[in-house]
């Protein structure tokens, strides 16, 4: 089994603000992972599909894998979100992937429409109003394709919409299975088991806020140790959460790493001391 992180490849973390453009920005070093992982022996992957700079609905990746979108006069389409609306023909490889894909997907958005991709992670990618428009209209029209030349409806699939649309590609190009992302981590690593003999559990993320309590990383780990009676508390860059609300799911303290005027640039570069100060404090108040 191979994991692929999409965000190492084709995420937000690797641009300047400024160099953001989900019009030119493509999925096609995600797809250089999986071709990559594949050609090493990997029966299934797992593909993580969070953080990234990309609305291209997929077909980067898939050309990578040898998938290729023509346009009227037969020539290539650019594999980027602002050409998706030139798509005449998909054509699939030779050889389709063979190996079992796994996407780990946490938000249940579909590919268009007011909770799609476009209109709800475009913006955060570097989108413009009038960039959103033309995503939407682009991923439509794929949707469009690929029931045409594929015979796979994925307009309205639940997920669909995750990392710019990748959801519905990975179904479509790949014929893969989208995963609660949380579920299937906790699984492969036997959390349940680590659980048995624990007197606490730790986890975390960037930013604790009522969100993370939805479907994320805190909640299922959360959820799990509230099965088994593990109390748990949550390290956090950012702790926006209410008290109240979170005490209800078994967490019973949430703690911040940094101060929220800290610049980020110093925050990323003295993370693991951060880190590893906050558990300190939270161990020492047990002695308190």
């Amino acid at each position: 089994m191979a994991v692929v992180e999409m965000a190492v490849a084709s995420g937000l973390p690797l641009l300047a603000e400024h160099e953001r453009n989900p019009l030119l920005t493509s999925t096609r070093g995600t797809g250089e992972l999986i071709r990559a992982a594949v050609e090493q022996g990997a029966q299934r992957v797992l593909l993580a599909i969070g953080g990234s700079a990309t609305v291209d609905g997929g077909i980067g990746a898939a050309a990578a894998l040898g998938w290729r979108f023509l346009d009227d006069n037969g020539r290539d389409v650019p594999a980027a979100g602002g050409h998706l609306k030139q798509i005449a023909k998909i054509v699939p490889p030779p050889q389709r992937l063979r190996t079992e894909i796994t996407v780990l997907c946490d938000v249940t958005n579909p590919l268009c429409g007011p909770r799609g991709a476009a209109t709800v992670f475009g913006p955060q990618k570097g989108a413009t109003p009038e960039m959103v428009g033309l995503l939407e209209d682009g991923l439509l029209h794929l949707a469009q394709c690929v029931r045409r030349d594929l015979g796979c409806d994925v307009l309205n699939l639940p997920g669909g919409g995750a990392a710019g649309g990748l959801g519905a590609g990975a179904v479509a190009f790949f014929g893969a299975q989208l995963a609660p992302g949380i579920a299937t981590v906790m699984e492969a690593c036997k959390l349940d088991e680590s659980l048995r003999d624990a007197d606490w559990c730790l986890t975390g993320e960037g930013s604790f806020d009522n969100q993370s309590l939805q479907g994320k990383v805190v909640s299922g780990v959360a959820g799990l140790a509230r099965e088994q009676g593990v109390p748990v508390v949550v390290l956090a860059g950012r702790v926006k959460a209410d008290p109240a609300e979170y005490r209800v799911h078994g967490i019973q303290a949430a703690l911040a790493t940094h101060a929220p005027d800290m610049p980020m640039e110093q925050v990323l570069l003295n993370e693991r001391a951060l880190l590893r100060v906050t558990a300190a404090r939270w161990r020492k108040s047990l002695d308190d």
